[in-house]
């Protein structure tokens, strides 16, 4: 099983690699990475006083943020949708109200195809 740490290495290292899979706990623990540094970055524009809106949510660390990490997350969910043995263009689904989303999730919790599939040998990682 990779480590919290392994999967944020990872996830940095295959940067815009749409190709190839990624496991369930790389990408559970890529999504976790993920939100500690949102809060971190809502955090600061808290502080600093760049948050937009009534909520200060999100501002100038949130942008930077989000840009940074868009590619990356968009990489892994593609990846880890392979693992499972679909195709990339079923991220779109999210796209979708309500039910997308949910049948997304539901693609992302379920358990990668064993062994080799159309997408390559499963992750190493």
């Amino acid at each position: 099983m990779i480590s919290f740490p392994d999967a944020v290495r990872r996830g940095f290292q295959q940067y815009a690699t749409f190709s190839g899979r990624a496991n369930r706990p790389e990408y559970w623990w890529w999504v976790l990475f993920v939100w500690l540094v949102d809060v971190v970055a809502s955090i600061l524009d808290g502080i600093v006083g760049t948050g937009i809106g009534s909520s200060g949510y999100y501002g100038v660390f949130g942008l930077v943020v989000g840009l940074a990490l868009l590619v990356p997350n968009i990489a892994v969910s593609i990846r880890r949708l392979h693992d499972t043995n679909k195709s990339g263009w079923m991220f779109l689904l999210f796209l979708i109200p309500c039910a997308g989303i949910i049948i997304w999730i539901i693609f992302m919790v379920q358990e990668g195809t064993p062994g080799d599939n159309n997408y390559g040998p499963p992750s190493t990682a």
